[in-house]
């Protein structure tokens, strides 16, 4: 039986997502969303950095996140706290 860790529940969605990060815009699938973090699907996790930014365009949302994990075309992320 796997264990849940995260703190907060999170939503299962499928919706059209872009990381950016310097000049670069890498297309995602955001595949669950809560208010501390996201799983994202790519194409390839290779060159995405450790933080960057997550844009849903869709719901007008924007975030700094920090990588928690990575799974072959899977990403885990935590978002960073809003600044004052």
């Amino acid at each position: 039986m796997m264990t849940n860790k995260r703190n907060v529940r999170r939503q299962r969605i499928l919706k059209a997502g872009t990381i950016t990060f310097g000049a670069a815009v890498i297309d995602c699938t955001v595949r669950n969303l809560s208010e501390t973090g996201a799983a994202l699907q790519v194409a390839s996790a290779v060159g995405i950095p450790t933080d960057f930014s997550l844009v849903i365009q869709s719901d007008n949302f924007n975030r700094r996140c920090r990588v928690a994990w990575r799974k072959m075309n899977r990403i885990g992320v935590t978002f960073e706290p809003d600044d004052p």
